[in-house]
């Protein structure tokens, strides 16, 4: 697949796709015999693996990380598994605060609510 057909089909920049494997969240893309990007199976593993990493909030560095990690092999299991696992924490630490805010939110809202019934704000 071309760079453009990548791109459509992730919704993602042919800028972004070239960031990646600049940064080395995913490996370096096969290449025509003329240099053009010709994305295989494989490279498409990496984009839809760099794709959904970033849609679970994952920062690029560490999605580069994991994939140094990956294609140096199995020496690097633990390595990965506690990269990934450190990850979901902090992911689950901004749900909580999200979740705090949320609530927040909701209290305001309910509070309003009522004023908008009684004529009368109270915070009590």
């Amino acid at each position: 697949m071309t760079i453009k057909e990548v791109s459509e089909k992730y919704g993602i920049s042919q800028d972004t796709l070239r960031y990646y494997e600049k940064i080395g969240a995913i490996p370096p893309v096969t290449r025509t015999a003329g240099g053009v990007r010709n994305y295989t199976e494989a490279d498409i593993g990496w984009v839809e693996n760099a794709v959904c990493m970033r849609s679970a909030g994952l920062p690029v560095d560490v999605i580069a990380e994991y994939c140094r990690l990956y294609i140096l092999g199995d020496s690097t299991i633990s390595e990965r598994h506690k990269l990934l696992v450190e990850q979901r924490k902090k992911l689950v630490e901004q749900k909580e605060q999200l979740e705090a805010e949320i609530a927040r939110l909701d209290y305001k809202i309910g509070r309003y609510e009522i004023a908008e019934k009684t004529g009368v704000l109270s915070w009590k």
